[in-house]
């Protein structure tokens, strides 16, 4: 959070991200209930809590749309779509399930799913369930059927090592589910960029050490993978786009581990 602020002091419009960014943490120590009643309207729906909601909020990330009561952002609400759709269903019951870094409103969502085998792993989040590095998972071969790991490659420092890991862990026929912000044409790293504000501006944020282009389906696939692009008009039409509180640019790499291997 200390980082968050200090990224926040950094910024040309220093004041207003500060203030939205406290405005949040007030509004979400409200019980659901209430934040309920606060934003109910018809405009929108968020599918991962059943809202029906007036509007969905800008706060201290302009680029993101809040879901008032749960706190979903666009990317958790497209990636529960998915997972709900003929590229995954009726392919959840009774399999093994690695979540990294989990969403508080998606790990409540995986939990209730019947005869799913679920695993949350963070490095520094006290909230999952293990401790885990992913560029050094320490578990056997084959551990799992399907892994989601949504805007976490970019905070590690060898994204290729981190794949290879989830090549491994993997089943025959096994899958991933990988999401990260595309803000390059061509993915731009380098290490001796460390300060907080030197990465904001190189890199989109003062927590990462690079700036993904879609040249990751390459990385991706030399890890091992045979990867497919899903967009947001794969899963959706725009008017229910825009009623989900969707982001039209978002892509998920949907990554499969084939049989053959």
């Amino acid at each position: 959070m200390y980082a968050r602020i200090r990224a926040a002091l950094a910024a040309p419009d220093r004041f207003k991200r500060l203030i939205d960014f406290f405005l949040g943490h007030l509004l979400y120590a409200l019980p659901a209930r209430w934040r309920r009643r606060l934003f109910s309207g018809e405009a929108h729906f968020c599918p991962l809590c059943d809202s029906r909601l007036r509007i969905f909020l800008r706060l201290h990330r302009q680029f993101h749309l809040y879901c008032p009561v749960c706190g979903s952002l666009q990317r958790h609400r497209l990636v529960w779509l998915f997972f709900n759709s003929r590229y995954v269903q009726p392919g959840l019951k009774a399999r093994r399930m690695l979540h990294i870094a989990p969403e508080p409103a998606l790990a409540r969502k995986f939990r209730q799913l019947p005869g799913l085998d679920y695993l949350s792993a963070d490095l520094h989040d006290r909230s999952a369930m293990v401790k885990m590095d992913i560029s050094a998972i320490n578990m056997p071969d084959g551990s799992f059927d399907m892994i989601y790991c949504s805007h976490v490659l970019e905070h590690v420092s060898d994204d290729r090592r981190a794949m290879k890991e989830f090549f491994r862990l993997l089943r025959p026929e096994g899958w991933a589910v990988i999401i990260v912000p595309l803000f390059s044409e061509k993915t731009f790293e380098d290490q001796t960029i460390t300060g907080p504000e030197e990465r904001q501006k190189a890199f989109g944020q003062h927590d990462h050490v690079r700036s993904y282009g879609p040249d990751i389906k390459e990385r991706l696939e030399q890890a091992g993978f045979m990867v497919r692009l899903v967009e947001t008009s794969d899963l959706a039409d725009p008017e229910q786009a825009r009623r989900l509180g969707l982001d039209n640019e978002e892509k998920i790499f949907y990554c499969r581990k084939e049989l053959h291997y």
